[in-house]
């Protein structure tokens, strides 16, 4: 997975899409300074307009990837890739 810049412009209602908490979140002063500020993968404010945030992201994402719609993010990092074990490794050697 590589490093990805994620420009999370707020909706409407204010609301965008937090890696931190997984979850629709309003963009506020509370979301900001109780989450954001101190959030390691806090990169920006979006110029005014929402957050940037810098995560490893295993999706084919562009770079930056900017996000309009939060809900669809959200959904969107909801699906996880199934990996197969290795042919080697049996159930038993865990």
């Amino acid at each position: 997975m590589r490093l990805v810049t994620h420009v999370n412009y707020a909706d409407p209602d204010g609301q965008i899409y937090c890696c931190l908490r997984n979850k629709l979140v309003k963009l506020d002063e509370f979301q900001m300074e109780r989450f954001c500020y101190g959030c390691k993968m806090f990169a920006g404010t979006a110029k005014g307009r929402g957050v940037e945030c810098i995560w490893a992201d295993m999706r084919n994402v562009s770079e930056p990837h900017l996000v309009h719609d939060p809900v669809r993010e959200f959904a969107m990092n909801q699906i996880r890739a199934i990996v197969q074990p290795c042919s080697s490794v049996s159930a038993g050697s865990f």
